[in-house]
């Protein structure tokens, strides 16, 4: 509804009644994004979605919002698109009022003061250093350079430090004013929709949007509009072959079509029709020919809807495959099957079987869809509401409404070899792509499509006889019936069958009373753990077998069955859901597989190289790399991804993998939970396929399905590692704090939530060491734990630094809740508790909390009931004492850096920052390296502890040499 009062329009707003929760949410969003951003100042719109949150001229508290948020059980994010500007903020329901009051002076009068830009633009500029060595990142920014000059597409949307702080200043530009008239002008009232969600009446949450919303000002001045800038890649330049150096090691093909704009055929989703046709996995499908070539492992077609692939200058249609060694050396064959496949769909026209049958799937799913996230439902409500008439808001971006032949062959038209662009990634490119990216600093080369393969597409191109449309698919359900209860009601998970084999936990639905059921089992295994040799297998294995799924069990993914293979620690996940008409079929179909497991040598070979690019790539990020370095610490027997990628480039065999995978099958331990729309004797049918099917024996004794975890000495031990990436220069510091006793342990989360908004206050928005800080209740197999987290640049300081200042937040932590008040104290205590007394928004929830007691096999599940009481019982006293012990002299605190590229001259210089006002820590030096080093898993862990244990954080420390193994 437009709202008028006091001679101005406030936005439009949707109010959303929803009876589970006790969390109200709301979501606005501002017509206006990145592409509005002046050309003198490149990610202004961005850096405007951070400044408007530094408080306001009613509440002028610069962490005030998020202050709020956090003692009544909230919280909040922001995110700018090219066109849009979307915020959001949760919050407990009785504080909702307050919360949308306290948020919308963002939107009526931000304060935005002056001396919060230069510590903000350091956020902004962390953000942007997060995110360039993304591969995902580097590609959209490659794509978007190759647009028209002047077209909003070639802007830098990001925003750094270069573009926000230095070259304004050099260039005598005002941030603050300019910054506050982007504001005034794009700000503006008739610009914004809002969405609401509450368990208050609509009538009371009408009331309270037109009295809070209508002093947002309304300028009238018309919207900014680009829809007149079309063709925005009609270039010579777009139409060729771009050679791309990625960051990680990937191989992928990646053709794309810039479109007329699509947003207005909404109605008939010409894309996403073509894209279930091309991303299909099927019989007949390009992936299926590919893998039957091993050329390819995934493949991925469409438009992500996002404002990159989508606006109102044209729409990206794009093909992404994921190739193997092989693959990349036939490229130019691969993309010849995209283009026969293509030509075969523009011969045959659009299937009006084919359309009502994706029709039927999603508005099967639309019907029993269970809730999704709140906080993600009122983004997408209001922003479909700047997209939609008003009677599309909540179906407009998830229902094929009419099948239109012309509009979806119209698109179809336009795919052809003479407007594609191919990009094609490759590690090997590296030393032969002398052109770098602006921004992120992407090395690529250019050249022109070869001629001959260029006439192969356009003259007569000959269609693949192994190429054809999916035929109708078994696994659509047909049968929504609900199941009548065949056993008492119970709140919680009862054991329905049991023996040496395995045993079975069973919950009938009787609250969400949808046809959807989820089945899932816990293979345990004892040959898993017995060397990192095993695990490479079991994780090839794994791999294997899902590849061999793929296409069999593709009919069943489209029809809103899903399944997931998942190689855990001690044995095989599986786990299904969807509509319980049908997924017994696909649950056998998965312990078929796995009884018949097989591989050829081709698929075997294609597996283990990718495999070690997929453990490359995880170790080269630095919080990835930062965990399996405090894992390996503290849990015994814990076999580091290194010793993993280690054993997997000694070399492996065809034999042993085979070998591996019987004597897997041979004894296992199948322990399973299935929840939803089925009856416990139909239930009991699935632990019987398992055990009849695999025909395993027993286990000869259990197998403990957590790590025992290494008791830290209480003393402080720090360990520092370089991370594997040479040119990425993100850090990660993090500081634990491990929880011995289990009386204790019930205060860690507590602490954490206490923690959060003083933590982001200091280390963040004070401090400016990194977009990224956080505290976090950690368990470690059973062992609950707390620490704080921080991302940051080499480049800006260095990780000792960092320590000193998570030790100074922690000072200046304990010193503030040994000062909170009675009040404050049982206000956030009460706000943690009706976090946990939320009623679950969708069956997933529930079966996810009851299956991490059946998977860890300590079988509490009314764990969160005795979390709670437990909390009530909690007093100020108590957590302060508590707080106190864990960071005293008998502190058990382990911290690991992850040192980014670019730290050792900082390191050197003896921790001096490159800011003339940042603090200096005494000289630092590298001893040799072979001074620290990791016993293997099998050896005590506390002779590890004892070799990084370090009096203070001023010193130097070696660095574990990763980079020296891992090449």
């Amino acid at each position: 509804n437009s709202l008028s009062g006091a001679g101005i329009k406030p936005a439009t707003f949707r109010l959303l009644d929803n009876p589970l929760n006790l969390l109200s949410y709301s979501a606005l969003c501002v017509g206006v994004g990145s592409f509005s951003d002046p050309s003198d100042l490149p990610g202004l719109a961005h850096f405007l979605e951070h400044m408007v949150f530094m408080g306001s001229e009613k509440y002028p508290s610069e962490n005030g919002f998020d202050a709020f948020l956090k003692k009544h059980g909230g919280s909040d994010n922001a995110s700018t698109d090219c066109e849009r500007t979307i915020f959001q903020f949760d919050v407990q329901r009785k504080s909702f009022k307050e919360a949308l009051d306290r948020w919308a002076q963002f939107f009526i009068c931000p304060l935005m003061i002056r001396d919060a830009i230069d510590r903000e633009v350091e956020a902004v500029d962390s953000e942007y250093q997060l995110a360039k060595p993304s591969d995902s990142h580097r590609k959209e920014m490659l794509f978007g350079s190759l647009a028209k000059p002047g077209h909003p597409m070639g802007k830098f949307c990001w925003g750094n430090a270069q573009t926000l702080k230095q070259e304004p200043k050099k260039n005598k530009i005002n941030v603050y004013k300019r910054l506050r008239a982007f504001w005034k002008k794009y700000y503006s009232a008739h610009y914004m929709t809002l969405a609401v969600q509450s368990k208050e009446k609509l009538d009371t949450l009408e009331e309270w949007v037109k009295e809070i919303f209508s002093k947002v000002p309304n300028n009238d001045l018309p919207k900014p509009e680009f829809s007149d800038l079309l063709d925005p890649f009609d270039t010579p330049a777009f139409c060729k072959l771009y050679r791309v150096v990625p960051v990680g090691k990937v191989q992928a093909l990646n053709i794309t079509w810039a479109l007329p704009p699509q947003e207005k055929h909404y109605r008939v989703k010409p894309l996403h029709y073509i894209s279930w046709l091309v991303g299909h996995e099927g019989t007949g499908s390009i992936l299926s020919v590919l893998r039957k070539k091993c050329w390819a492992l995934a493949l991925y077609g469409g438009n992500s809807e996002t404002g990159f692939d989508q606006n109102t200058t044209y729409s990206i249609f794009s093909i992404s495959i994921t190739l193997t060694d092989e693959g990349f050396q036939n490229f130019y064959q691969v993309t010849h099957l995209v283009f026969q496949y293509l030509k075969m769909l523009q011969t045959l026209g659009p299937q009006q079987r084919i359309y009502e049958e994706i029709q039927r799937i999603e508005a099967n799913e639309f019907h029993y869809q269970e809730q999704i996230d709140p906080i993600e439902y009122v983004e997408d409500v209001c922003e479909n509401m700047q997209l939609f008439p008003k009677e599309d808001f909540l179906t407009g971006d998830q229902l094929m409404f009419e099948y239109n032949p012309e509009v979806i062959g119209a698109a179809l038209s336009l795919l052809t070899p003479e407007r594609a662009n191919l990009m094609l990634l490759s590690p090997g490119h590296e030393g032969r792509c002398p052109l770098r990216e602006k921004w992120f600093g992407t090395q690529y080369s250019v050249e022109d499509i070869e001629q001959e393969w260029m006439q192969r597409w356009t003259v007569n191109m000959e269609l693949s006889g192994d190429l054809h449309l999916p035929a109708e698919n078994k696994f659509i359900a047909t049968d929504f019936t609900l199941k009548p209860s065949d056993c008492p009601d119970s709140d919680f998970p009862v054991r329905i069958a049991s023996s040496d084999e395995g045993c079975l936990w069973y919950k009938k639905d009787n609250k969400f009373k949808i046809p959807k059921a989820y089945i899932r089992f816990h293979l345990i295994s004892p040959v898993i753990q017995q060397s990192a040799k095993n695990i490479v297998l079991f994780d090839l294995l794994v791999t294997i077998l899902a590849h061999n799924l793929a296409e069999p069990a593709y009919e069943a993914e489209v029809a809103q069955l899903e399944h997931k293979l998942v190689a855990s620690e001690h044995g095989l996940i599986i786990r299904v859901k969807g509509f319980n008409h049908k997924l017994p079929l696909l649950f056998h179909l998965i312990i078929d597989h796995l009884a018949d497991f097989s591989a050829s040598a081709d698929v075997f070979s294609m597996f283990t190289e990718q495999l070690k690019k997929t453990y490359f790539n995880i170790l080269i990020k630095p919080d990835k790399l930062g965990k399996d370095v405090r894992l390996l610490i503290l849990e015994h027997s814990r076999w580091s991804m290194v010793e993993k990628y280690q054993a997997l480039t000694a070399g492996l065999s065809m034999e042993e993998l085979m070998e591996f995978s019987r004597s897997f099958r041979a004894e296992l331990f199948a322990e399973g939970l299935v929840q939803g729309n089925f009856s416990s004797a139909e239930s009991v049918q699935f632990l019987q396929y398992v055990t009849e099917k695999l025909q395993f024996a027993k286990l000869p004794a259990e197998v403990p399905v957590m790590f025992r975890v290494v008791e830290i000495p209480p003393k402080r031990h720090i360990c520092k590692v370089k991370t594997l990436n040479k040119g990425d220069a993100n850090s990660e510091v993090t500081v634990y704090y491990q929880v011995i006793k289990r009386s204790n342990q019930r205060w860690s989360s507590c602490s954490s939530m206490h923690m959060e908004e003083p933590c982001f206050d200091f280390l963040r928005t004070k401090e400016t060491l990194g977009y990224h800080v956080y505290p976090t209740c950690r368990n470690t197999s059973g062992v609950l734990g707390f620490s704080v987290t921080v991302e940051t640049q080499a480049t800006k300081f260095n990780t000792e630094l960092v320590e000193f200042k998570i030790e100074e937040f922690l000072v200046s932590f304990g010193e503030k809740l040994n000062a909170l008040t009675e009040e404050a104290f049982n206000t956030q205590v009460t706000a943690l508790v009706k976090l946990k007394e939320c009623e679950d928004t969708h069956l997933g929830e529930e079966v996810d909390r009851n299956w991490t007691e059946v998977v860890t096999q300590q079988y509490v599940f009314d764990r969160l009931n005795r979390e709670i009481d437990a909390l009530k019982q909690i007093s100020r006293t108590e957590l302060v004492s508590w707080f106190q012990e864990h960071r005293g002299q008998n502190a058990r605190q382990l911290s690991v850096h992850v040192v980014g590229f670019g730290a050792e001259e900082s390191e050197e210089e003896g921790g001096k920052n490159q800011g003339e006002d940042k603090e200096e820590l005494s000289d630092s030096t590298y001893g040799e390296v072979s001074k620290l080093t990791f016993l293997p898993a099998s050896s005590k862990m506390a002779d590890v502890i004892s070799i990084m244990d370090v009096p203070t954080f001023t010193g130097g420390l070696p660095l574990f040499p990763y980079h020296k193994i891992l090449k």
